[in-house]
């Protein structure tokens, strides 16, 4: 069982991360990056997944810099108030929360002793994209429906380490147009599009669609194996 640990970003900024450690040997270590719903019981969830795959998994808290503890549910005010602390951190000056994804990979090389992947849901996949993108010490990334992945700004970075991209057939935030022109900009990443919806892996929200959740693990997890090696 996973539990909250202190990280100390380079600026001196100490936030919160869920640390989950596998029971046996450690076959390297792997970021979680929330959803705007903070690390809740879900994002906690898949550390715990994570770890028992034989992963270290450090899930920090991407909203420490303007509200402490988020813990949020789905109903639409959890959505209201993800969506506003979404806004605050985003216009947090730089590095914002990115501070805190380089503390976690810190954090995770240290105690694995092994590579360092990195995977985001919907704001986090957006986060795993830019950390892909911009910060060492990564040797994979895995997004899913990044939200704003497939705009013209972040659509101009280039991946520093091998990424795999998750998108929603039916997602009305992110068109399938958008994901194929990303996918003409980048054909370095290797892309699959879901019969589902925006938050499809997650088993607590309405959007929940096991089939596609089950492929997109199965491939999730074939690409760490294959680079976290």
């Amino acid at each position: 069982m996973g539990s909250f640990v202190n990280l100390t970003s380079t600026d001196g900024f100490s936030a919160p991360a869920w640390v989950a450690v596998p029971d046996g040997p450690v076959r390297g270590a792997i970021v979680v990056l929330q959803e705007i719903f903070g690390v809740n019981s879900h994002i906690q969830a898949v550390t715990e997944r994570f770890a028992a795959r034989g992963y270290v998994a450090v899930a920090p808290s991407l909203f420490a810099r303007v509200q402490p503890d988020v813990d949020l549910g789905y109903a639409p005010a959890d959505m209201e108030r993800g969506m506003a602390l979404k806004a605050a951190t985003e216009a947090l000056p730089a590095p914002g929360a990115m501070a805190e994804v380089q503390a976690a990979i810190a954090h995770a090389a240290a105690i694995s002793g092994g590579k360092v992947g990195i995977v985001g849901f919907c704001w986090g996949g957006l986060m795993t994209w830019r950390a892909a993108c911009t910060l060492p010490g990564l040797a994979a990334a895995v997004a899913y429906y990044g939200g704003g992945m497939t705009t013209p700004a972040e659509v101009a970075r280039a991946p520093q380490c091998p990424v795999l991209a998750h998108f929603a057939r039916q997602d009305h935030w992110i068109s399938v147009d958008s994901v194929q022109a990303f996918g003409r900009a980048h054909p370095e990443v290797e892309i699959h599009l879901y019969d589902a919806d925006h938050g499809f892996n997650c088993d607590q929200r309405g959007a929940y669609d096991e089939s596609s959740a089950l492929v997109a693990r199965d491939r999730t997890l074939a690409f760490f194996d294959r680079h976290l090696a």
